[in-house]
């Protein structure tokens, strides 16, 4: 009979289950556990087993640039780099109240690897995360539009609890992508939040656009709610392979 059940747990894909009754079974505790301790402990092996397999989903569909860790992010005095309100915002807050957060400094001082940390700790959190280097979610969206997906790339951005955009800025931000760009900002504003990186200063960046009026629409989206992190010091490369 428990051969059939393990079988029936398989079938059904109750991985968790499976795993934790042969434990079971090859063991002497199943002469210790009454029903309803066994079946606690299978429920909750089940729990266990599905948590741990939407993390692994959402991380993979994140494609962040860097496997990055919170636990391995400096905070070496030169960078300025306030290890409180990173910790605050790792809490989370930030994404359920869809307030945005804006890091930035020159190249190397590690924006990327910072950003790409607090995904993979949403990720673990359970929120669902999407990642795109600036210049690619232009074009990705470009080719959307052509081939007729358009709205449905954007349906899946809006829906995207945390957006992080990397490297925002390397290129001016022409009258086409700008006008994507506002209609990202506004499907997301107070619905969503985003992490945006960039070289530029905030207070460059509206020299980015070919229209003021885009560009004040877009600015005032992204920024009048965002938390901000400036990063300093020499480039992180030149010190670790943590960038």
């Amino acid at each position: 009979m428990n051969k059939q059940t393990l079988q029936r747990m398989q079938q059904m894909k109750l991985h968790g289950m499976h795993r934790s009754f042969s434990g079971v079974l090859e063991s002497s505790m199943g002469n210790a556990l009454s029903s309803d301790e066994l079946l606690s402990q299978l429920i909750e092996a089940e729990y266990d087993d599905r948590q741990q397999r939407k993390v692994e989903r959402l991380k993979k569909n994140a494609k962040l640039r860097y496997n990055a860790q919170l636990e391995e992010v400096h905070y070496h005095q030169e960078r300025q780099l306030d290890k409180v309100q990173v910790t605050r915002l790792a809490e989370g807050d930030y994404i359920t109240k869809a307030e945005n957060l804006i890091i930035t400094g020159s190249t190397g001082v590690g924006k990327s690897y910072l950003a790409c940390a607090l995904g993979h700790h949403a990720c673990e959190q359970g929120v669902r995360v999407g990642y795109f280097v600036a210049s690619r979610l232009f074009s990705h969206l470009r080719i959307a539009k052509q081939s007729g997906l358009y709205i449905k790339e954007m349906t899946k951005l809006q829906r995207t609890p945390l957006l992080i955009i990397d490297d925002f800025g390397l290129e001016p931000i022409d009258a086409s992508n700008g006008r994507t760009l506002l209609e990202i900002t506004e499907d997301r504003y107070q619905q969503g939040a985003m992490i945006i990186t960039s070289q530029l200063p905030v207070e460059s960046w509206y020299e980015l656009f070919g229209e003021s009026t885009v560009a004040d629409a877009i600015l005032d989206r992204l920024v009048h709610n965002a938390h901000r992190i400036n990063l300093y010091g020499e480039s992180m490369r030149k010190k670790t392979n943590k960038i």
